[in-house]
């Protein structure tokens, strides 16, 4: 198996490394490249962390699928992905992390290490720092050992994951990550002013999670009207890959009917005006009823 600084210099085309544009708009609704690994990849990514089961996971493998993120517990999927044929490997873009623990940041290196061995690879595609929430200082020294593991070609792309807009907006335009893992779906839009400004110059890769923000878009908040439309699932999922600053939008299956309805939910494309139009006016009303959560 190669490792991972062998993939890069023999598969990152040069004709990526001076990539400014954004490649969603070049590619379409199914398809973007991620400029970080020079890889095209299908827009809908796939968690197992509501843990479907192992099928779901082969289907996803099985329907083109290519970004698969995973938490250390996520069993059924790291039991799937170590156990595929080394050709395979060089195919799929394996995202994961080390999350952080509020008073202190985690071992980072026996993290990868653990992952590594989990997935039975010699390296990580994306490696982030997750759940960021303290001052830029603290993240640009995380920033530094993570830079190591580039260097020694165990992972090829560093990031953060967070809540945290203003500070993911601020990394992203100095150029410090080359992957970055936020919510935004209809309630949470906040991206759109403080961070999808800020991504042009460095073009990291942008990985959405919760399209449906944790189910609440698609249950009627206070005020709707009763017989007012309600957004799907697949509306959701839609609505976020109708953004051309999204790379990645994960979805989380709970079944392997739901993983079948989000995937045939993309062949429609993007959200038409007036149901994109529906899609805000909604994210609107369960923004005002859950306020405390954004």
């Amino acid at each position: 198996m190669l490792r991972g600084s062998d993939w890069k210099m023999n598969h990152m085309p040069a004709a990526l490394t001076g990539l400014t544009a954004l490649p969603t708009k070049q590619e379409g609704f199914e398809y973007a490249t991620l400029r970080c690994l020079g890889r095209r990849i299908f827009r809908l990514g796939f968690s197992a962390s509501y843990r479907p089961g192992r099928q779901t996971v082969h289907r996803a493998l099985d329907a083109g699928l290519n970004v698969f993120f995973c938490y250390g517990f996520d069993g059924q999927m790291t039991d799937v992905l170590r156990d595929l044929p080394a050709s395979r490997r060089h195919q799929l873009v394996y995202v994961t992390g080390a999350y952080n623990l509020l008073w202190w940041c985690p071992n980072l290196r026996r993290s990868l290490e653990k992952r590594l061995q989990q997935l039975r690879t010699d390296y990580i595609d994306v490696f982030l720092f997750m759940g960021v929430m303290g001052k830029e200082r603290f993240v640009d020294r995380v920033l530094e050992e993570l830079q190591r593991f580039r260097e020694e070609g165990k992972v090829l792309a560093t990031g953060v994951s967070t809540h945290h807009r203003k500070l993911a907006g601020s990394l992203a335009a100095r150029g410090v990550i080359q992957a970055l893992m936020m919510r935004y779906n209809a309630a949470h839009r906040g991206a759109e002013q403080d961070i999808f400004p800020y991504l042009a110059a460095h073009n990291p890769a942008v990985i959405s999670y919760t399209a449906t923000c944790w189910t609440y878009l698609l249950r009627r908040p206070r005020g709707w009207p009763k017989d007012g439309r309600l957004p799907t699932p697949g509306m959701c999922y839609r609505f976020v890959l109708s953004n051309p600053y999204v790379h990645v939008c994960l979805t989380a299956p709970r079944s392997l009917r739901e993983f079948e309805e989000n995937l045939a939910a993309l062949r429609d494309g993007s959200l038409s005006e007036d149901d994109m139009q529906l899609m805000r006016d909604f994210g609107d009303a369960v923004h005002r009823q859950k306020k405390w959560f954004m």
